[in-house]
């Protein structure tokens, strides 16, 4: 086995790392959706976002592994971080630097191996995000793409650490983390020849709660309707609170969202039938799909989305008013 060498700026690159305060943190839901997407988009049985530190390499999010670090001196992503963007291995048992390495001695043992480095603000090399097989394969040049463009989400979500990018009262994504995730996502369903759906939600009836009841009951009913959104959405999608009562889902991998759409329903009508409930929670939903247009951008989507909703909103209304 080779042990990887470590790179000419280590200490500049060390220095990077522990400024960002990201090493041996809680699970973090952005850096999870994103090896559940690479999980299932490179039909994998793994995928990790590594971090080389000095004598480790640790897992900032992993899927379908159980440990949460290695040894440096066995990690393949200590290699990869020598090279260019991107380090693919067909085969392990045939790579010279690797075929004794005990993940690849070991039962069932690692064959296939592709990582695309994940570079920190500074600009210095972090970790990979990486996915790995037990039987050999390799990597198009689309894939190899979108591998590229996951990673570039990464450093995204990493930088996006000193930004405000979640909501404090949900939990969820805001606007700024929503433009992030979903806007890499877009491309990386443009690489790949995949279908998308944005949805825009809006509560009905929100000013309503929140002049009957009071503004803390109108929280409880933002808070809610997030935890609906997340009981019904796939946990590779991204979901955000945009604003007020207004909430987004960006579903990556799906032309259709009519199956997920009729969970949020039966989910909404389980909670209006419950009589501890005093009022009912509604809402007007607006979608647009991406099928490869090459003038879609997030942008449009969301313009689109926006105005299919406001006009369930004004049907909703006419349907309301009293004769």
């Amino acid at each position: 086995m080779t042990k990887p060498r470590k790179p000419d700026n280590e200490e500049e690159r060390l220095a990077e790392l522990v400024s960002l305060d990201i090493l041996d943190r809680e699970a973090d839901e952005r850096f999870d959706r994103i090896t559940r997407l690479a999980q299932r988009l490179f039909n994998v049985p793994s995928a990790v976002i590594t971090l080389i530190d000095s004598d480790r390499t640790w897992y900032l999010s992993k899927q379908g592994v159980s440990d949460s670090e290695s040894p440096r001196d066995e990690s393949f992503c200590a290699h990869a971080i020598l090279g260019s963007d991107l380090m693919v291995i067909p085969d392990a048992s045939k790579d010279s630097r690797l075929f004794d390495n005990p993940s690849v001695v070991a039962d069932p043992g690692v064959r296939f191996y592709a990582g695309a480095t994940i570079t920190g603000p500074q600009g210095m090399k972090l970790g990979t995000l990486c996915v790995f097989d037990a039987t050999p394969r390799d990597l198009s040049v689309e894939d190899q793409g979108s591998l590229r463009d996951l990673a570039g989400m990464v450093e995204g979500e990493i930088a996006a650490l000193t930004l405000a990018v979640t909501d404090e009262l949900t939990g969820l994504s805001n606007r700024r983390g929503f433009e992030l995730s979903a806007g890499t996502l877009l491309e990386v369903c443009r690489h790949r020849g995949l279908n998308a759906a944005l949805l825009y939600l809006d509560l009905d009836h929100f000013k309503e709660i929140n002049d009957t009841h009071g503004h803390e009951e109108g929280d409880t009913a933002l808070v809610q309707f997030a935890q609906h959104l997340a009981a019904t959405f796939r946990n590779s999608d991204v979901i955000a609170r945009y604003g007020g009562d207004e909430f987004l889902v960006f579903l990556a991998d799906t032309g259709d969202p009519t199956l997920a759409l009729a969970r949020l329903e039966a989910i909404l009508a389980s909670r209006n039938a419950h009589p501890m409930n005093r009022y009912p929670m509604a809402v007007s939903i607006g979608s647009a799909v991406f099928t490869g247009d090459p003038d879609d951008t997030l942008d449009s989507l969301l313009n689109r989305a926006d105005h299919e909703m406001y006009e369930v909103k004004r049907r909703h209304h006419e349907e309301q008013r009293p004769d």
